[in-house]
C-alpha cells in the first residue's frame, strides 16, 4: 500500500500531472473574444467577394477596372 504524500510535497512534475487531470479543454473552440465588423464601414474587399459569389470576375487593364459577365 502506498502512502499519502499531499500535493503540496510532490514534485513539480507530479503536480503538474495530477492538475491537468482536472482541467478541461475547449473541445476545440477558440476562447478569443472575436468583433464584429462595421457593416457601415468601407471595406475593400467587399466588391471583390461579391464578384465572386455572383460568377463574374474582374481584372485591371490601363487603370481601369473591366467586368467580365
Amino acid at each position: 500500500m502506498k502512502n499519502f504524500v499531499p500535493i503540496h510535497k510532490k514534485t513539480k512534475k507530479e503536480q503538474k500531472e495530477y492538475y491537468s487531470q482536472y482541467r478541461n479543454t475547449w473541445n476545440g473552440l477558440n476562447p478569443v473574444t472575436r468583433t464584429v465588423p462595421n457593416g457601415k464601414g468601407y471595406n475593400r474587399k467587399k466588391l471583390k467577394n461579391e464578384d465572386r459569389r455572383k460568377g463574374r470576375f474582374s481584372y485591371e487593364k490601363d487603370n481601369l477596372l473591366i467586368f467580365l459577365p
